[in-house]
């Protein structure tokens, strides 16, 4: 988990933890480390960003973009990122003011504000998998040509009313908070079965029954 001081909104810092507890009980070595402020980043098979107000996320930026982060990105590292965290991984985003500031540029994505702040539930249709969480965000994500969305809207805004997040072989970005993981245990799984190069064993527990109730809580609208 990177920099959680500043990018540990509404406890996304929790997806480290639910990633490296999931691994575990199947036999899979795992540890997490916390990267702080001032501190290397260290290889890893995947790094988590969380969300963050407007400054933490832009000195989050700039602490990344004097790191090795970009370099072990692209030498095929993964990466989960939320909120503040999808934001700072393309080319620019904008903050309150419509200040522009420079992103990581390895997403071909453009975040711009938006008129009106998004807050409340949100229900992402995933590959025929719901995905659920809250957001609160104002910005509005704009995804290059060849940039594959992570789902669609059900329910709620994410990127633009339409799509939510991003995704490539190794990345999942998301506006989805929760912990994003801990609500939605398969998307955890899905992480795990990419890191490891092959499916996981089925694993059935509280987090696993709690995201069972919550989709049974949706209207059929959400389910459809």
């Amino acid at each position: 988990m990177l920099y959680p001081e500043l990018l540990g909104t509404y406890g996304d810092a929790g997806n480290a933890l639910v990633l490296g507890e999931r691994a575990r009980r199947r036999g899979i070595e795992a540890s997490v480390s916390v990267v702080g402020m001032g501190e290397d980043v260290p290889d890893a098979s995947i790094y988590l960003l969380g969300g963050g107000e407007d400054g933490p996320q832009r000195l989050a930026c700039d602490l990344l973009a004097r790191s090795a982060f970009s370099d072990r990105v692209r030498a095929g590292a993964g990466v989960l990122a939320v909120c503040a965290g999808l934001q700072l991984l393309g080319h620019s985003f904008s903050v309150e003011g419509n200040d522009q500031y420079e992103g990581l540029g390895l997403v071909d994505v453009v975040t711009r504000r938006g008129g009106r702040r998004s807050v409340g539930e949100m229900v992402v249709s995933v590959d025929g998998r719901l995905l659920v969480g809250f957001e609160n965000h104002g910005g509005r994500s704009e995804l290059g040509d060849g940039v594959r969305a992570l789902g669609t809207m059900v329910r709620g805004h994410g990127n633009d009313g339409l799509v939510d997040g991003f995704r490539g072989p190794r990345l999942w970005a998301t506006y989805a908070h929760g912990p994003v993981l801990a609500m939605n245990p398969w998307l955890a799984d899905e992480i795990l079965t990419t890191l490891v190069g092959e499916d996981v064993a089925p694993l059935e527990g509280v987090a696993d029954r709690l995201y069972a109730e919550r989709i049974a809580t949706l209207s059929p609208r959400a389910g459809g």
